[in-house]
């Protein structure tokens, strides 16, 4: 009697082993929750971005996938809860450019290379934009005053170490000239600035430049991005002009590092789909934002560049 129950109890602990090695195996994402942290607050462009990329993400991979909004520290707060999550693919984050600055800034030692991409959605170039009755047609005209006349040269910018900020610093570097940045709490306070006639010129984005660009009081001297703009279609990026220079802001997703690279796959061909669909790429457009899909694979290479390039330059600015 006593050998059969030892051997029922070991029959049923078999199966249960069993059942929980089966539930352990199975694929991802199953029926778990997926969530989206946005490290900045709901409503702006990277929370729109994200919540219509996860409505899609969610038709492509087939679980729920929600969105919350961390914010502080310019971004550190939620991309540090992110990292810090279990890396098993239910835990993304939103990841700007600022993943790539936000350590040489000296707001934390989180970085990019902290996370694994999925997918890079969009970017937003910078574009080097003055005044229509100024005396500069060309960004060589510019950088020729600018370099006869250090420091006159003020130049707006959303605020100290933002990739607007840096982008007008990239010239500096490049081009050996020296400006006077101006800080302003964004980018809309900078391009009223211009518009008064109270700074030289704005390097921010052509949405943010395209109602002056339409009056005919502002000119935009070159688009600092990877392609045109599809806001000023008509002005050459830097690299047509000869100028080895890119600097944009960029949106994606990741997941923490360590995350399983099978987990990695199945995220990063649903993002494929979700970042490439009707409805991402009219929001996209729509923000004046570029629709540009970059793998997980290759987001990965270029914001370690970026980090790097960024790790460099930032420290010389503050």
């Amino acid at each position: 009697m006593k050998k059969g129950l030892v051997l029922f109890l070991v029959l049923v602990l078999g199966v249960t082993l069993f059942a929980q090695g089966a539930g352990e195996k199975q694929e991802f994402p199953g029926k778990k929750q997926i969530n989206i942290v946005v490290p900045y607050a709901a409503g702006g462009a990277s929370d729109t971005t994200a919540r219509i990329y996860a409505s899609e993400l969610e038709k492509a991979i087939g679980t729920t996938v929600t969105v919350s909004n961390i914010t502080g520290a310019s971004g550190a707060t939620g991309l540090t809860q992110v990292k810090n999550a279990k890396p098993d693919g239910y835990t993304m984050a939103y990841m700007p450019v600022e993943s790539t600055m936000l350590r040489a800034l000296g707001l934390t030692q989180l970085s990019s290379d902290d996370f694994s991409f999925v997918g890079r959605a969009m970017t937003i170039p910078a574009a080097v934009t003055v005044r229509a009755d100024s005396p500069w047609y060309t960004l060589d005209d510019f950088l020729a005053y600018a370099k006869a006349n250090p420091s006159r040269t003020r130049v707006g910018n959303s605020g100290t170490g933002s990739i607007w900020h840096v982008a007008a610093a990239s010239l500096e570097a490049t081009f050996d000239v020296k400006f006077t940045h101006v800080p302003f709490e964004g980018a809309a306070p900078a391009v009223a600035a211009l518009l008064g006639g109270n700074i030289e010129a704005v390097t921010v984005s052509p949405s943010e430049v395209k109602n002056g660009l339409d009056s005919g009081d502002f000119r935009t001297l070159v688009i600092l991005g990877e392609g045109r703009s599809s806001v000023a279609p008509e002005v050459k990026t830097a690299k047509e002009s000869g100028i080895d220079i890119t600097i944009q802001g960029w949106g994606g997703f990741a997941v923490p590092k360590g995350t399983p690279q099978n987990v990695i796959d199945v995220l990063e061909a649903a993002s494929k789909i979700a970042i490439n669909s009707e409805a991402m790429i009219k929001l996209l457009s729509g923000q004046g934002f570029e629709p540009a899909y970059l793998s997980g694979d290759d987001m990965n290479k270029e914001a370690a560049k970026e980090l790097a390039y960024y790790g460099d330059l930032i420290p010389k600015l503050l």
